[in-house]
């Protein structure tokens, strides 16, 4: 879903390029010469999760032949703080805060009870902080476009590293996510400078580098040989 929207988002910001060609009248026309600048921005996110098996090794009599991360949605909330470091470079730092959850479906073969399925949610409240570099496009009337990469610290506020199974009912065990994370992050957007404030849209991907599970030798951790984060982010954002 995040993804139509985005696309639908890009399509209206190349018809608004191409109108943007005619002459008008420059908004903002002092902006990108300031040393700093500070905004903020929301945003809908799809958390996610990279998932690599363990091979089996044939010695249990319940096994997992199926695991499968699966994605939901949320939303972020973050400030804007940006560096002009030249005409078309600038350093950003967005802190943000955003709300995620992300399940994982196991479906076991047991000796006794045949196939079970299970869903384990996994809810996230993360600090994130990205830091950046933005490569702008040359200035067209009230329209730019840019490219962004760089990599954020992630710090999950409901972590559930710490509890414990304390259950042998596999309904009611958890799987336990660490608290930290770090992330490579890359993405695109596009700038519109209106009468007031710099209005933005940007699509972003993040890719976790950590493995995030915190094993306790469950059914549920065994069959898990890495699990990453995921995080497809598609902001608004406003700067002045």
């Amino acid at each position: 879903m995040i993804k139509k929207i985005s696309i639908i988002l890009l399509l209206v910001a190349i018809s608004f390029n191409a109108f943007s060609q005619r002459e008008t009248t420059l908004n903002l026309p002092k902006f990108d010469h300031r040393f700093m600048h500070f905004g903020f921005l929301l945003g809908l996110n799809q958390a996610h999760f990279v998932l690599n098996r363990t091979p089996p090794n044939g010695t249990s009599s319940d096994s997992a032949f199926v695991v499968e991360p699966k994605p939901a949605m949320g939303f972020n909330l973050g400030i804007i703080s940006a560096m002009h470091l030249s005409e078309h470079f600038s350093l950003r730092f967005t802190p943000n805060l955003a709300f995620s959850s992300r399940s994982i479906g196991y479906t076991f073969q047991t000796s006794f009870d045949g196939v079970k399925r299970y869903d384990k949610i996994i809810e996230s409240t993360l600090i994130n902080f990205p830091l950046s570099i933005k490569y702008k496009s040359a200035r067209v009337n009230n329209f730019s476009a840019y490219l962004i990469g760089g990599a954020a610290y992630s710090l999950d506020l409901a972590s559930n590293s710490d509890a414990e199974n304390l259950t042998t009912n596999l309904r009611d065990m958890i799987v336990k996510i660490k608290r930290d994370d770090i992330m490579g992050e890359i993405g695109f957007g596009t700038d519109f400078y209106l009468e007031y404030f710099k209005f933005g849209i940007e699509v972003k991907m993040s890719y976790g580098i950590r493995d995030l599970l915190d094993r306790d030798d469950t059914p549920f951790t065994d069959p898990i040989d890495k699990l990453s984060s995921k995080m497809f982010l598609l902001s608004l954002t406003f700067e002045g």
